[in-house]
């Protein structure tokens, strides 16, 4: 995620946040989030030909790198496997409970068993050391891939079915209930649930399931490249 490409993507999301509400605007808005989304995502996701910023953190990313906590790098102790999980829970969360009222993700196909996420069924905010070491340590690599994938295919389905005075509209009290139904969030983390129920469906689509991934995976690439960048470097070198 060089800055040239960090530079384009924030200039489009700059854009989307300006017309994604306009009902006059609906069917360029949805093209650039889904243009916007798959950029985050393993290319798999939507059929992308282009290399995504998910393509680059994975690409020759090793095990340990994956696992390694704490990491001490700008803006984040946590690891590339909590990094990855979280922003795909978020998504998960938003997307299906307050934005569509459909069932989470994580509750189909036995994802959470498949990921090795069984113990963590919230969001990830809150978390304790201990409990971060846990989720870092016993995360599937392949199982958590296949999650996000499930996951932005879902809300690529999502936004594509809104129609378009949905986008302005306010996220339904009732919506908001089942977050805590559903302990999706922890209960020490009650801030999350008062932010989300002031944002509108538009609010949530820029945030949680583009901003949020962006962000996460800027931090989980500069994690890799602190810890292999080196040995990257000495790779490259004896190859050319």
């Amino acid at each position: 995620m060089n800055l040239p490409d960090r530079k384009h993507w924030s200039s489009n999301h700059k854009l989307l946040t300006g017309i994604l509400s306009k009902p006059n605007e609906h069917s360029r808005a949805v093209a650039l989030f889904l243009e916007q989304h798959a950029q985050l995502y393993d290319h798999r996701m939507s059929e992308c030909e282009a290399l995504t910023f998910e393509d680059e953190l994975m690409a020759d990313l090793s095990e340990e790198s994956f696992r390694s906590y704490p990491v001490y790098t700008p803006g984040t102790r946590n690891s590339i496997a909590w990094h990855l999980w979280h922003c795909a829970r978020i998504e998960d969360i938003t997307m299906n409970l307050l934005a569509s009222d459909n069932v989470q993700v994580l509750h189909t196909e036995d994802y959470a068993q498949r990921m090795g996420t069984s113990s963590y069924l919230h969001s990830g905010n809150g978390m304790t050391e201990e409990e971060i070491t846990g989720l870092s340590l016993s995360a599937n690599i392949e199982g958590l891939r296949e999650y996000r994938q499930a996951v932005g295919r879902r809300t690529r389905d999502i936004i594509q079915s809104l129609e378009p005075e949905q986008f302005a509209a306010k996220v339904s009290p009732v919506r908001i209930g089942r977050l805590r139904e559903e302990e999706a969030v922890k209960e020490t983390e009650q801030w999350l649930i008062d932010y989300w129920g002031r944002k509108t469906i538009a609010g949530l689509i820029l945030m949680p399931a583009t901003r949020h991934n962006f962000v996460h995976l800027n931090k989980s690439i500069r994690i890799k490249q602190k810890l292999q960048g080196k040995r990257l470097s000495a790779v490259s070198s004896s190859s050319e």
